[in-house]
């Protein structure tokens, strides 16, 4: 089942950007963002919820922090200082509904399988998201705040796909 999370996950953005990489508005990026930091809050707490391992409570307690954190200063910036409305889109509507099913599978499971299933979809979402933030949302952003944003929020996620691989690791042990 997994296998099926890693699957499902590639789902997410990948085949979007396959054929060709869609031109997106600023609007659309700023949906982008927060819809992708939100299905990451979402995840956290499903593992707050089932993991009784310190690891996973642990990761799943600071991607929680952070991704909320992310989307409170991006609704503040895009909101009230850009007063821009994120517009939905392709991309958004897919990281939606693609995270609605990696959430039934993660429910479905228990234990040690739930861990291992949770960490291996954290690696995997983090690489997928950080390949967008970098090749596509950043380098179409047009207003140079919201860029500085998403600039800075990419260190974040690569610290967060180093946290997931350690701990992937460690439960592969």
């Amino acid at each position: 089942m997994c296998a099926f999370l890693i699957a499902a996950f590639s789902l997410y953005i990948v085949p979007l950007f396959a054929q060709k990489t869609p031109n997106l508005s600023d609007p659309e990026i700023a949906s982008v963002a927060v819809t992708a930091n939100q299905v990451d809050v979402d995840y956290a707490k499903i593992a707050q919820e089932k993991s009784k391992d310190a690891n996973i409570l642990s990761f799943a307690q600071a991607m929680s922090k952070d991704h909320q954190a992310v989307i409170e200063q991006a609704k503040t910036l895009v909101g009230d200082r850009l007063h821009i409305t994120p517009k939905e889109n392709a991309i958004s509507k897919q990281l939606t509904t693609d995270a609605e099913e990696t959430k039934k599978a993660l429910n479905s499971k228990t234990g040690a399988d739930f861990d291992k299933a949770y960490i291996d979809n954290e690696v995997t979402y983090h690489k997928s998201v950080i390949s967008t933030v970098q090749d596509v949302l950043i380098p179409q952003t047009k207003d140079a705040e919201l860029k500085e944003f998403l600039q800075q929020v990419l260190p974040i996620l690569k610290s967060h796909l180093e946290h997931a691989m350690m701990v992937q690791s460690q439960m592969s042990k």
